[in-house]
């Protein structure tokens, strides 16, 4: 958060579509490791979005893993 809020950039924000790039890709990065930190079972538990949503964070985070649906569903 702090890096996005400072003036200072590795690449300007001024510079057309590069400039925000470098914001981009570390707000990815960082949302990433949060999720593969807290895991599959903390994201399921907390999903309030849509199950197709989920599976695309799934995918996004690297991790493998089943909707809350496809999870009772298998375990039933």
């Amino acid at each position: 958060m702090v890096y996005l809020v400072l003036p200072i950039d590795l690449v300007p924000d001024f510079l057309p579509v590069i400039g925000y790039a470098d914001d981009v890709v570390l707000i990815a990065v960082v949302l990433r490791a949060v999720v593969r930190s807290a895991g599959q079972d903390a994201l399921r538990r907390h999903w309030r979005g849509i199950d197709g949503g989920l599976r695309v964070v799934y995918a996004l985070a690297g991790i493998g893993g089943r909707s809350s649906d496809e999870g009772r569903r298998n375990t039933a």
